[in-house]
């Protein structure tokens, strides 16, 4: 039932009623009319326009369903029902518009009515008939539950409180709403004695539970402000820390020792390819430099900083980066091994024993005897009359070496960076377009080219005069190469004075000027040079070089003629 289904009634309803003594409403005529039939609704009749009216409603009412019956007096005398009063500006209208009931001696209807729109169906429960005349009509809104009856939009009042619905599991409070200090209630808003019934839905739904609760809410409040303060505290503090932590990454200079070190001397070895940040996170681990930062930033300054290289260093602990990077850079600091182009193996055996403090021999036993296992590659294994496997693959650089390593270990990093440039030069391939059976001759050749030539100027020369000298249609030489250096190595010497005799008595394989073609395997370890002169030799024709003057200086010459006039010039130089 609709809160719009009750017209007005007789007033008071009830004393326990919030609106007794009121004084009723404007506009109402209810109390100067009769009893009307129940439903509240003026009557309509389709001939009839629809009434114009000055106020919200005149209080008339039609029974519900609009039906009429006969009705009596408090005597039991039958009369007829009284008709709705009509407003003066519809007194003149055309009597065919609206037909007054017609009533037998009885008192009993006689007649047609003009059917009601509005009129209940004949299955319609709330269709109600009208009590008799001057009995009391029953009050459907005199339970305590009832709706209110309806009132003008200007004095109508805060719908009543609903139940509350249903909790969940989640309890914020014991009003199970919001507290009031989120609300925006206040304990001292001034109107504390103000009956809910006055106040606004908002109020009696956020903030009505207030009966005895002053104090407590003022507790509850005051910890809520506590909450508060400590939760945007903590935010505050926290963005704060990681605000500057964000600074310091970014814009802030990175944390750094000062001075040249504390006289602590530490050994640092840098991988090879280490760059700016990898060899910052080795000096940080060894106590050298204070932050990672602070050494790339450090390296980055030196106009020099991209030249440090692989290694050991000798440094020492807490160091500025700036003074690290500037010692790292100075030769006093390496500690590295360094393998110089062309030396043989004998040599840089001898050169890891003194670096390891291990006996003398020991890394050439080392190298004799477990050469398989140190990984060479497939083709440069199983030659026949091979003094040394491991020659020409302890590739020329810098290694970091230091005591208490091992010297398969050593041996095995050397081999590694030979095979690794090998391959990089594509070796396999290129040996076949030059001629040579494989990468171990091109090998061959380069080592060749690295004792023979002098300068690096002369690297290619000298690569032009081994192809030359072993072509098959070489009659100059006859496919022989004549070289003193693959005597010498045979010999384990470095000489420059070797009689014709004692070259032409020795037969072995090495021996350049009694075997023709190139020796069994390399003669030392050629550098960058030489194997890149190995595979782009000249083509101008030369044949033939002499050092005239017995040290640095090589000349050459393409037939034998010119060569002989070298000869003659080195031997003035000589004083022969």
């Amino acid at each position: 039932m609709t809160e719009y289904g009750r017209g007005p009634g007789s007033e008071p309803w009830h004393p326990d009623d919030p609106l007794y003594g009121d004084g009723g409403w404007g506009g109402q005529q209810a109390a100067q009319q009769a009893q009307q039939s129940y439903g509240g609704q003026p009557q309509y009749h389709p001939q009839q326009p629809q009434q114009q009216y000055g106020d919200w409603g005149t209080g008339e009412q039609h029974g519900y369903g609009d039906q009429s019956y006969p009705q009596y007096d408090e005597y039991g005398q039958q009369y007829a029902p009284q008709q709705p009063q009509q407003p003066q500006h519809q007194q003149h209208q055309a009597p065919h518009q609206h037909q007054q009931p017609q009533y037998d001696q009885n008192g009993w209807p006689t007649g047609s009515y003009p059917q009601d729109p509005y009129a209940g169906g004949p299955q319609d429960p709330y269709a109600q008939q009208p009590a008799p005349y001057g009995g009391e009509q029953s009050d459907y809104y005199g339970a305590p539950e009832a709706y209110p009856p309806p009132e003008p939009p200007g004095r109508r009042r805060p719908e009543p409180e609903r139940e509350p619905e249903p909790g969940t599991d989640w309890d914020p409070g014991p009003d199970q709403g919001e507290h009031a200090f989120f609300a925006g209630g206040d304990d001292e808003d001034g109107r504390d004695g103000e009956p809910d019934e006055r106040r606004g839905r908002g109020e009696r739904r956020g903030g009505g539970d207030r009966r005895g609760g002053g104090k407590e809410k003022k507790r509850r409040s005051g910890l809520a402000c506590l909450v508060v303060v400590a939760v945007f505290g903590g935010g505050l503090a926290g963005v704060s820390y990681f605000g500057y932590q964000f600074y310091q990454d970014r814009f802030g200079s990175a944390p750094d020792f000062a001075g040249s070190g504390n006289g602590e001397q530490v050994t640092v070895t840098i991988p090879k390819g280490s760059g700016g940040y990898a060899i910052g996170q080795v000096l940080k681990k060894m106590g050298v430099v204070k932050s990672v930062d602070a050494f790339v930033a450090a390296q980055a300054a030196n106009p020099d900083g991209k030249n440090i290289q692989d290694g050991v260093y000798t440094l020492q602990k807490e160091m500025s980066a700036a003074s690290a990077v500037e010692l790292m850079l100075s030769p006093k600091s390496r500690d590295n091994l360094i393998i110089a182009e062309g030396k043989r193996n004998a040599a840089v055996y001898e050169l890891i024993d003194a670096r390891l403090e291990v006996e003398k021999g020991t890394t050439a036993k080392v190298a004799e005897t477990r050469w398989k296992t140190l990984g060479l590659p497939g083709w440069a294994v199983n030659h026949p009359n091979v003094k040394d496997p491991l020659e020409g693959f302890l590739f020329p650089s810098s290694y970091a070496v230091a005591k208490g390593q091992k010297p398969e270990d050593v041996l095995r990093q050397m081999v590694a960076r030979a095979t690794e440039k090998y391959e990089s030069l594509d070796f396999e391939t290129k040996a076949k377009s030059l001629g040579l059976e494989g990468p171990w001759e091109l090998v061959t050749v380069a080592s060749l080219v690295q004792a023979e030539g002098k300068t690096h100027d002369d690297f290619r020369k000298m690569s032009e005069v081994i192809y030359n000298r072993l072509k098959p249609t070489n009659t100059e030489t006859n496919q022989k190469l004549q070289f003193d250096s693959t005597f010498n190595y045979l010999l384990g010497q470095s000489e420059i004075d070797i009689s014709e005799s004692e070259i032409n008595s020795n037969p072995d394989p090495y021996n350049t000027y009694t075997n023709k073609g190139l020796p069994p395997g390399p003669i030392g370890n050629p550098g960058d040079d030489a194997l890149q002169a190995a595979l782009k030799p000249t083509r101008d024709g030369w044949m033939y070089f002499v050092a005239t003057d017995g040290m640095d200086k090589t000349e050459f010459a393409k037939t034998i003629a010119e060569h002989q006039r070298l000869v003659d010039k080195f031997n003035a130089s000589r004083g022969n």
